[in-house]
């Protein structure tokens, strides 16, 4: 190594002087503080008598981290709270749930508000296992002005109402499926204080009360709910939640019905639905209109109850707001059990009662006769909470228009 490099130019050292009589320089590292720590640690780094000078070293890893007084703390940390402290987050997480808890208890309130609660119960001296709903959808205009008439094919200044849909729906109390059953409306049966006529006379002669009477006296099933939907009400629905998807094997048209669908799968708007299970353009007539009453009833229920719209307050809200506007219930029905029934209705067995003449000469008209021996039997088995007999079990499907 060549002598040109002054010694000490690494360590602090005594002033000497060289060989050819040259001062040493002064070294370059400035010495620290005495005392300090990187004072003694420097001083323990000085070379001996006969011993080389070496730089001086960091202190070893053990003292960084020692923690003890005077070891290596780090760089000195900001000043201000951190901002996800546990109390700060749990606090905004529950206010979070608060909000979401009063917005809701709000929104139930309000739809509730909007049910039209009638008094159309009937104490009857039976009982049955289960609930029993007696679901309906009349023919009433009330809400449509003349230009909406016209434009559903409804026709104008029909007075009083008729129950063009009579459902039955039994809700178990057991594990067994819900059971969704049509009763004709032409069926023809006894109805209190007006002799035998078609059941949907009951409705015209004594709105839903005397309904609620005749359907538990031919029926043995107490009538625990009412629900029941005019024309208007329903297209309201439909349109509320967007259309119900449904796939035709072939196409239906009916005028009078204002209907006109072609084959395939497709959304049917709140017009298009009202058609659809208005007509009775089919060689069985309303036996079928009654399986597509069905099909809708189970289409508009799977589509209000779906992830895809529970999960949306801007599809869900309008579509309670919608319905619980255009229902009327009986008076002990509120919004919760609606939401349980709509469940129930999501995927029930579908049939109709046993029929033994579709086309019964009466005084009133052709009518249809229940088959007496299968129906006892039928209503029976739903009253102890029963599964049907695969033979009393007719199903839902739908067919295009003769």
């Amino acid at each position: 190594m060549s002598d040109d490099w002054p010694r000490g130019w690494y360590s602090q050292e005594p002033e000497q002087r060289g060989a050819a009589g040259r001062q040493a320089q002064p070294g370059f590292t400035p010495r620290p503080a005495q005392g300090s720590p990187a004072g003694r640690a420097d001083a323990r780094n000085v070379a001996g008598p006969g011993q080389a000078a070496w730089p001086s070293q960091p202190p070893p890893r053990s003292a960084l981290g020692s923690g003890g007084r005077g070891g290596y703390r780090g760089p000195a940390r900001r000043g201000g709270r951190r901002w996800l402290r546990p109390r700060r987050l749990l606090a905004i997480l529950a206010g979070l749930v608060a909000l979401i808890v009063v917005v809701a208890v709000a929104v139930y309130f309000s739809v509730n508000s909007k049910l039209t609660k009638a008094d159309v119960l009937v104490p009857a001296s039976f009982t049955s296992a289960g609930t029993n709903w007696l679901i309906t959808g009349s023919d009433s205009r009330a809400g449509l002005n003349k230009k909406e008439e016209n434009q559903l094919a409804l026709g104008h200044n029909i007075p009083g109402q008729r129950s063009d849909t009579i459902l039955l729906l039994h809700v178990p109390a057991n594990s067994t499926r819900p059971t969704l059953v049509s009763l004709p409306r032409d069926s023809y049966v006894p109805i209190p204080g007006h002799g035998y006529n078609k059941l949907n006379a009951a409705y015209a002669f004594g709105g839903p009360k005397l309904l609620v009477q005749t359907v538990q006296n031919v029926t043995g099933l107490p009538v625990n709910h009412y629900m029941g939907i005019g024309f208007g009400g329903l297209v309201g629905v439909v349109n509320d939640i967007g259309g119900v998807r449904l796939c035709l094997p072939g196409p239906m048209k009916d005028p009078k019905a204002g209907l006109n669908l072609k084959a395939g799968c497709q959304v049917l708007n709140g017009d298009q639905a009202l058609g659809f299970v208005r007509t009775r353009n089919f060689a069985i007539s309303d036996l079928q209109r009654e399986q597509d009453q069905r099909i809708l009833i189970k289409g508009i229920l799977t589509k209000m109850t779906s992830p895809g719209t529970l999960a949306n307050p801007f599809a869900v809200i309008p579509a309670a707001n919608g319905a619980a506007g255009a229902l009327t219930v009986d008076q002990g029905t509120g919004l919760s059990q609606l939401v349980s029934v709509a469940f129930a209705l999501r995927n029930p067995v579908t049939t109709t009662v046993p029929v033994a003449n579709a086309s019964l000469s009466t005084a009133a008209g052709s009518a249809v006769q229940w088959n007496r021996t299968e129906a006892l039997r039928f209503f029976n088995d739903l009253g102890h909470d029963q599964a049907l007999p695969k033979d009393l079990v007719t199903g839902s499907s739908v067919q295009g228009t003769a």
